[in-house]
């Protein structure tokens, strides 16, 4: 294996985890990743004084011309479209895994399509990767000054959507393994016990299948997860495992993944289901589950 390849071998990791909260597409980080690759190898490496600073710096650049022109296809996507959800490999400490739960879970990566490619790229580099203001102002060719208030802007924005609190993960994985076992016992009052008033469900069907846009009403909501059991009984099948770094909920169809879902709470009952249905989007974490 020659330098070159070692020492983008050595970065690649951060760059997909770049690329991937840039635009909350697998294949499409996958495509930055290898851009980046493609002109780390036509560089010249004398030239280079940091190799790490100079590919965050071509990724971050192709993640914003990336994330523009996806927008802009987004805008004419059928129903809402939510991030791809993904299996990690299982973070080492207590402290990777609070991470990793606050910046990659689909409930974040959602949020952040509330931001132009520009302030989620200043916003991620600062707030996630800890990154200088003076090192991102030189990324994004800004003043730090400019970068300063584009992160602020972005923190007040994305605030406006955050959870009043944040709730321990061990709260969310004891609320959904009782929403789980309720789910399969077709115990409606169960159900809708765990369910806040307000609660909402948000899904993505890509135009591929059917799914709800917004559905608004815990008892609504119960309703739907409780028909659901009826229609399929035991061929529907529920478990509880961690998807992007959060506990979340797989659905089974006669042993084929249904559906992902993302779930927020408020510390007592659950606020907000993210449901992921496209199969496009499901494909890779169903292969990756009979992998297991």
């Amino acid at each position: 294996m020659t330098d070159s390849v070692l020492g983008f071998d050595q970065h690649r990791p951060r760059l997909q985890a770049i690329a991937y909260r840039m635009l909350g597409a697998v294949a499409e980080a996958e495509d930055v990743v290898q851009d980046a690759w493609l002109r780390w190898h036509g560089a010249d490496r004398d030239a280079i004084d940091n190799a790490e600073a100079w590919l965050v710096t071509v990724t971050t650049r192709l993640s914003i011309d990336r994330l523009r022109a996806a927008k802009a296809e987004r805008e004419n996507y059928v129903g809402v479209w939510l991030p791809e959800p993904v299996l990690l490999a299982a973070p080492s400490t207590p402290e990777q895994i609070h991470e990793l739960a606050d910046d990659v879970s689909v409930a974040f990566l959602f949020m952040l399509e509330r931001l132009s490619p520009d302030a989620r790229a200043a916003f991620l580099m600062r707030d996630v990767f800890d990154a200088d203001y003076e090192d991102i102002a030189q990324t994004l060719d800004k003043s730090p000054a400019a970068i300063r208030q584009m992160v602020r802007r972005a923190r007040l924005q994305l605030r406006q959507g955050a959870p009043r609190e944040s709730v321990p993960r061990a709260t969310l994985q004891r609320l959904l393994l009782a929403f789980a076992e309720a789910m399969q016992r077709s115990d409606f009052h169960g159900l809708h016990a765990l369910l806040s008033d307000d609660a909402e469900l948000i899904g993505d069907g890509g135009d591929k299948v059917s799914a709800f846009a917004s559905l608004v009403g815990g008892k609504r909501l119960a309703q739907l997860f409780y028909a659901g059991k009826r229609r399929f009984r035991d061929a529907l099948h529920v478990e509880v495992v961690q998807v992007n770094g959060q506990w979340t909920l797989l659905r089974f169809i006669d042993g084929t993944l249904e559906s992902v879902q993302s779930y927020e709470t408020d510390g007592e009952r659950l606020t907000r289901v993210l449901v992921q249905r496209n199969p496009d989007k499901l494909a890779r974490i169903a292969a990756a589950l009979q992998q297991r």
